[in-house]
């Protein structure tokens, strides 16, 4: 029920509206009886500094940021946190105490969130990143805090992927996983998978209506030799097994796919948000899945 005392929330993007974030945040402020609401707030990125600053003129709680303003919100924001600075990246602002926003990032939180149960599988294991992309940076930050022995990230733009090193290689007293750039080529990645023991697709091949029509990352064939013992994890969540984790499957890989990324890094942004530790991560997923499964119909 909205009243004068409700609070808001929300996201800004363009476009927002097929987000599945105002389904699994509202389920999770009903459960927490929070008497908030969760909006998706279209806005065009010449907009970006005036609606942020109105939101923030009517004690708006909390915003999630997604593209194509992760990268432009930041001068917006009168204070990042280190891991926001160092993806040069926003997801996640919160209201600052001089009247401006807080910005910071929940990608990699949410990413790595799936994995941490098996922390000890990673350990001087190797990981095979796909793509060196804006959703890349957040994967890679997240693999630095497991237990690996190399990280390997294929781009197929040599100044993008040098680039994208300088800016997530830590400094050499703090490293505690090496970052490799490969070419993301058929050849390199083939001769990889036998040491992997995680492989991530962060580029858009494989969603649903993606452009090129391709169904999988590279060709089908190289992945016929994966083995049970690589987990696959996919940041698309439409269709729902991708084409790439349905093989995965088959070959007896465990599988996970970003819709765990979106309700954790959502569930992260919300625990900032509210000052609760504990919100109901369960309760965001099943609403993320109807919402999901009410659209196909």
């Amino acid at each position: 029920m909205i009243s004068g005392t409700t609070g808001l929330i929300g996201l800004l993007g363009q476009p927002v509206r097929h987000s599945l974030s105002p389904a699994m945040h509202n389920a999770a402020l009903d459960a927490m009886g929070l008497d908030w609401r969760y909006l998706a707030l279209p806005c065009a990125q010449s907009d970006l500094g005036s609606v942020l600053s109105g939101l923030r003129a009517v004690n708006c709680r909390g915003l999630n940021v997604t593209i194509p303003h992760k990268q432009a919100v930041a001068p917006h924001c009168t204070e990042l946190s280190a891991l926001a600075s160092r993806l040069q990246a926003v997801n996640t602002l919160i209201p600052a105490e001089n009247g401006g926003w807080y910005g910071h990032n929940t990608d990699a939180e949410g990413f790595l969130a799936p994995l941490q149960d098996t922390s000890e599988a990673w350990r001087g294991g190797t990981a095979v990143v796909l793509g060196c992309g804006g959703s890349a940076r957040a994967v890679v930050a997240g693999l630095q805090q497991l237990p690996l022995n190399a990280i390997h990230i294929a781009g197929r733009r040599d100044t993008a992927l040098a680039a994208f090193l300088s800016d997530l290689r830590q400094p050499a007293e703090e490293e505690t996983v090496p970052l490799v750039g490969i070419p993301l080529e058929e050849s390199r990645i083939r001769e990889l998978l036998t040491q992997a023991c995680l492989v991530v697709n962060t580029t858009p091949v494989g969603m649903e209506g993606h452009q090129d029509g391709s169904t999988m990352p590279l060709s089908q064939d190289i992945w016929n030799d994966l083995e049970a013992k690589t987990t696959l994890y996919d940041l698309i969540y439409t269709p729902r097994p991708t084409p790439w984790l349905t093989l995965g499957a088959e070959r007896g890989c465990r599988t996970i796919d970003g819709l765990e990324m979106l309700v954790q890094q959502g569930a992260a942004s919300l625990r900032r948000w509210s000052g609760c530790s504990t919100v109901p991560v369960d309760v965001m997923r099943q609403a993320a899945l109807n919402c999901l499964a009410s659209t196909r119909r």
